[in-house]
């Protein structure tokens, strides 16, 4: 007979431990240890299998002629999947509820579909709220399998029976396997589901997409362990009430991370938008103090976007400092900066950074671009709507070189900035486009004066 016991698991990083603890002795999150009752079998039940080995095989022997890559049709996942999706792949799509996941993967059916087999395993919906949904994104078809099932085992059994070209399963949290006693949606339950599903999509060469809810973090739910197993991880970021969607790959054994894919959500689904700088440059208000047009890098695009910064005097004794957009220990980075090497003072005023559109803005490139605009509020003049500035502040407040500037320039000569500020040790290494004034700074002071 087989004997019950509990054990206590991580709901955030998988962690078991026969006792509970507030805090978990792995990750340091407190209140994230939920008791699981789990079956060991007894010794008896246990069938000896002799072992089956694999002769290793010199690497130069592998053959990788037969690689094939399905073009989905929406050239922005494509580039966010490195040029499609592999056969055999397992890509996790993680975002917050409402963001668009279920649309896009049915609208990777609509495209696939003229060609290929595709099974769609739904947990969370009917038959009808699927049909419903197919028919507002054009996506019925005969070769589209509809499947409303949450256990495991009867999906590969599914995929084992009829062998369709892809899979699609949404979402991981619905799925449970019957000989475990947790609930679906524990960690026991996801990692588990994750792994039998991955052995089936490996051994027939099916590549195959997994839906995954975000905690309140913002992160995957359920062990960390679970975006290992997958070969991509691709995350939805916007906020749902706005219509634009940002698609980032934060793992791709067959591509780069880097690269980011832009959607618009419509009333017909997720729309691509082929040009994402003009998408966050439009409605830029003129000759209009505090704002400045930023360059940043995503993977092989540069990207231009509108930082807002709002300088006011503070009523209060304690100022308040708030970023939305921007990292908010680089914005007071900054600020320390510009009070300490060139002058300008924030002591007695509240300090707000905004970047329009949704984008958030990691990169050190964009320094410049931030200080201009709280500089530009703090005196009340407006940079000149034809220029545009990036480079890295440091500590001392000079202005250092950055990567991909020729690719910079580039795209803001295409956009009609004519004025381009850049730092001093970029001008050996940059041409300038025909009809476009470059400037290289070397300190914050030198910036501002060049873009007044």
């Amino acid at each position: 007979m087989a004997k019950v016991k509990s054990v206590f698991v991580c709901s955030e990083c998988g962690y078991e431990s026969p006792k509970w603890y507030g805090k978990c002795p792995s990750c340091g999150n407190w209140n994230t240890m939920n008791e699981e009752v789990v079956s060991k079998a007894d010794n008896s039940s246990v069938v000896k299998r002799q072992a089956v080995y694999t002769k290793p095989v010199s690497i130069t022997e592998i053959s990788t002629t037969d690689e094939h890559r399905y073009i989905t049709g929406i050239s922005e996942l494509d580039r966010v999947l490195g040029g499609g999706i592999v056969k055999g792949s397992l890509i996790l799509l993680g975002g917050d509820p409402g963001i668009g996941k279920s649309t896009i993967l049915l609208q990777i059916c609509r495209q696939l579909t003229k060609e290929l087999k595709i099974l769609y395993v739904s947990g969370e919906e009917s038959k009808r709220q699927l049909k419903l949904r197919a028919a507002r994104l054009n996506a019925e078809n005969d070769n589209l399998l509809v499947l409303t099932e949450t256990d495991a085992q009867v999906v590969a059994e599914v995929i084992r029976e009829d062998k369709p070209d892809m899979v699609m399963i949404d979402s991981i949290q619905t799925m449970s396997i019957s000989e475990l006693s947790s609930s679906p949606g524990s960690v026991t339950q996801v990692r588990e589901c994750t792994n039998y599903l991955m052995r089936v999509a490996k051994g027939l060469d099916i590549p195959m997409f997994i839906v995954g809810h975000v905690n309140k973090e913002g992160s995957i739910a359920g062990p960390k362990v679970l975006e290992h197993i997958v070969d991509a991880v691709l995350y939805f970021e916007g906020d749902k009430q706005m219509s634009y969607r940002i698609l980032r790959a934060v793992k791709n054994r067959f591509g780069s991370t880097n690269e980011i894919g832009v959607f618009q959500m419509s009333e017909s689904g997720l729309e691509e938008v082929q040009n994402p700088s003009m998408m966050l440059l439009s409605g830029r208000p003129k000759n209009v103090s505090g704002t400045c047009v930023a360059c940043t890098m995503e993977g092989t695009r540069p990207i231009l976007a509108e930082v807002q910064g709002l300088v006011s005097a503070s009523p209060f004794g304690n100022p308040r400092r708030m970023s939305t957009g921007f990292d908010y220990s680089r914005m007071s980075l900054i600020v320390a900066v510009l009070e300490k090497r060139a002058g300008y003072y924030f002591s007695n005023t509240d300090v707000y950074i905004n970047v329009i559109g949704g984008l958030r803005l990691d990169e050190p490139a964009t320094d410049l671009a931030v200080a201009m605009a709280l500089i530009s509020s703090l005196k009340d003049t407006p940079v000149a709507d034809n220029a545009i500035a990036f480079g890295e502040i440091g500590l001392a407040g000079e202005i250092r070189s950055v990567s991909h500037a020729q690719e910079r320039v580039n795209e803001a000569s295409r956009l009609g900035f004519n004025r381009i500020v850049i730092p001093y040790n970029n001008l050996k290494n940059v041409k300038a486009p025909a009809d476009v004034q470059l400037i290289g700074v070397r300190n914050i002071r030198e910036a501002f004066d060049a873009l007044t």
